[in-house]
C-alpha cells in the first residue's frame, strides 16, 4: 500500500494523473443599472466571438499545464500551491490578469527546467514547490480573467474550458507516462507553458480590471476588440464603468473589507464549494486509483485507463450542460453522484473485510471509481471555481479569491495526507466517511449556492452585495 509520501515520486500517478426578490433602498438604483447591461451576444460580431475564444483558450493552456503537472507530482506540488494561493488575488490586481499569467508561467517553466536537469533530489523538490507555486496563482486567475472577458450566455462554457483542460492534461501525461522517463516528462510538461507566454502576446487584458484601475481609453479598446470591431459597446462599457464608481466610493479593497456582513454570503459559498470540492475525497481517487483498484483485487491497468476515459467524457458533458441546464443542477447531480461513488467503494471493502466474492468486490469498486470521478467532472471538478470567479465584487475579488484558493489547496493537500492513514484505520470507512461529506454538500449547494446562469457579472454582484437574509434563486 502506498505511503502518504508516495504521491512525490517523479514518476506519473495512478489514474491521475432561487432569481431574487427586487432590492429596495439603495440597492434598486445599483440594480437597475446593472441589470441594464445588454447581452454581449447580441452585438457581437463573428470576429468578436473569435477574440474571446482565441483568448480563452490561450489562458487555459495553463490549465493543461496544471493538469500535466498535477498527474506528475502530488502532495509538495500542493504545498507549492498553497503558496502561490496566498498572493494569487493580489498579484492579479497589481500586475492584471494577463500579468499574472505570465509571472505563474515563468514559475511553472522554472520548476518544470528544474526537474529536468535535476542532479539531486532537492532539484526535484525545489522544481516542484515552485511549479506549485505558478499552478496556485494559475487556478485563481484563469478562471477570473474568462469570465471577465466572455458574455454572460456562454461564460459558463468558456470558463468551464478550463476544468475541461486540467482533465486533458492529467490524461495526456496518463498515456506517455509508461512510455517515457520522468525527464521526457518535464520537457513536454514545459510546452503548454510556452504556449501561453507566446499566445499572451496576442491577447486582450480583462476589459473590468482595466476599468478598475482607471485606464479607460484601454479598457473600452479591450472590450471592443472583444466584442469586434463593428459591435456597439457605449452601453456595456457605460454601464461597467457605473459600476466600478460605485465600488470605488464604497471602499477599496482587501481583507478588512471582505471581512464586512454584506460579504458574508459570497464568502461562505465560495469557501464551503471548496471545502466539499476538495474534502469529499477527491485526491484519494486521483492519487491513490492504483491502490484502490489494486487492493480491490482489479486490473489497475483497465481500471485507470477507463477512469482517464470517464473523467475526459464527463468533463465534456459538462462543458455542453454548463450554460443550458445552469451551476446548481450539474452541482447537486455531482455532488450526489461523489457520495454514490464513496458508497459504492466503501461497500466494495465492506464486502472484502466479510470475504465475499471476489468478482462481487472488484465490480463494486470499479462502478465506485467511476462514478465518483464522472460525477466530480461533471461539476465538482469546475464549477465551485466558475462561482468563485462570479460572485465576488471586483472591489474584493483579490483578496476574496485569494482565501477561496488557499481553502483549496489546503484541502487538497489535506486529503492527499492523510488518505493512507485512514486506508489503513480502515479501507470501507474511509470512503463512508467521504460519502458522509459529500452528502453534506449536497445540503450545502440546495441551501445555499446561487444560480448565476445567464446573468451578467454586474447582475450577480448588484443582487449579492446587497442580500442579508436571501438567497439567489
Amino acid at each position: 500500500m502506498a505511503g502518504a509520501g508516495s504521491a512525490d515520486q517523479p514518476l506519473l500517478l495512478r489514474a491521475s494523473g432561487p432569481d431574487e426578490d427586487e432590492e429596495s433602498g439603495t440597492s434598486q438604483n445599483l440594480g437597475s443599472v446593472a441589470a441594464s447591461v445588454p447581452s454581449s451576444s447580441s452585438s457581437s460580431s463573428s470576429s468578436g466571438n473569435s477574440v474571446v475564444l482565441f483568448s480563452s483558450l490561450v489562458a487555459v493552456c495553463g490549465s493543461y499545464a496544471f493538469g500535466n503537472a498535477y498527474s506528475v507530482f502530488g502532495s509538495t506540488l500542493t504545498i507549492g500551491a498553497m503558496i502561490g494561493a496566498v498572493p494569487s488575488g493580489r498579484v492579479a490586481d497589481l500586475l492584471g490578469r494577463r500579468g499574472a499569467m505570465w509571472l505563474s508561467e515563468l514559475f511553472c517553466i522554472t520548476g518544470w527546467l528544474a526537474i529536468l536537469f535535476a542532479k539531486g533530489t532537492w532539484w526535484l523538490d525545489a522544481g516542484r514547490l515552485l511549479m506549485g507555486c505558478g499552478i496556485g496563482l494559475l487556478s485563481y486567475v484563469v478562471p477570473v480573467y474568462i469570465a471577465e472577458i466572455t458574455p454572460k450566455n456562454v461564460r459558463g462554457v468558456y470558463t468551464s474550458l478550463n476544468q475541461l483542460m486540467i482533465g486533458l492534461g492529467k490524461a495526456f501525461m496518463f498515456l506517455i507516462g509508461s512510455l517515457v522517463s520522468w525527464r521526457v516528462l518535464a520537457l513536454i510538461g514545459t510546452l503548454p507553458c510556452l504556449l501561453q507566454l507566446l499566445g499572451l502576446f496576442f491577447i486582450p487584458e480583462s476589459p473590468r480590471w482595466l476599468a478598475k484601475v482607471g485606464r479607460e481609453k484601454d479598457f473600452e479598446a479591450a472590450l471592443q476588440h472583444l466584442r469586434g470591431k463593428n459591435a456597439n459597446i457605449s452601453q456595456e462599457a457605460s454601464d461597467i464603468k457605473d459600476y466600478m464608481e460605485h465600488l470605488r466610493r464604497m471602499s477599496e479593497d482587501g481583507v478588512t473589507e471582505l471581512l464586512q456582513w454584506k460579504y458574508a454570503y459570497p464568502l461562505i459559498v465560495g469557501v464551503g464549494l471548496m471545502i466539499f470540492q476538495q474534502c469529499g475525497g477527491l485526491n484519494a481517487f486521483v492519487f491513490y486509483t492504483s491502490t484502490i483498484f489494486e487492493e480491490a483485487g482489479f486490473s489497475t491497468t483497465v481500471g485507470t485507463i477507463a477512469a482517464a476515459v470517464v473523467q475526459i467524457l464527463s468533463t465534456t458533458l459538462g462543458v455542453l450542460l454548463m450554460d443550458k441546464s445552469g451551476r446548481r443542477p450539474l452541482l447537486l447531480v455531482s455532488a450526489a453522484g461523489g457520495c454514490l461513488g464513496c458508497v459504492f467503494t466503501g461497500l466494495s471493502f465492506f464486502l472484502q473485510d466479510l470475504d465475499s466474492g471476489a468478482v462481487l468486490v472488484s465490480s463494486l469498486v470499479l462502478v465506485g471509481v467511476l462514478v465518483f470521478l464522472g460525477s466530480f467532472e461533471l461539476g465538482m471538478g469546475g464549477i465551485p471555481w466558475i462561482i468563485m470567479s462570479e460572485i465576488f465584487p471586483i472591489n474584493v475579488k483579490g483578496s476574496a479569491g485569494s482565501l477561496v484558493n488557499l481553502v483549496s489547496w489546503i484541502g487538497s493537500w489535506f486529503i492527499s495526507y492523510t488518505f493512507s492513514y485512514l486506508f489503513e484505520w480502515s479501507s470501507a470507512g474511509t470512503f463512508l466517511i467521504y460519502a458522509g461529506i459529500c452528502a453534506v454538500g449536497v445540503i450545502f449547494i440546495a441551501k445555499l449556492v446561487p444560480e448565476t446562469k445567464g446573468r451578467t457579472l454586474e447582475e450577480i454582484h448588484a443582487s449579492i452585495t446587497n442580500k442579508n437574509d436571501h438567497n439567489l434563486s
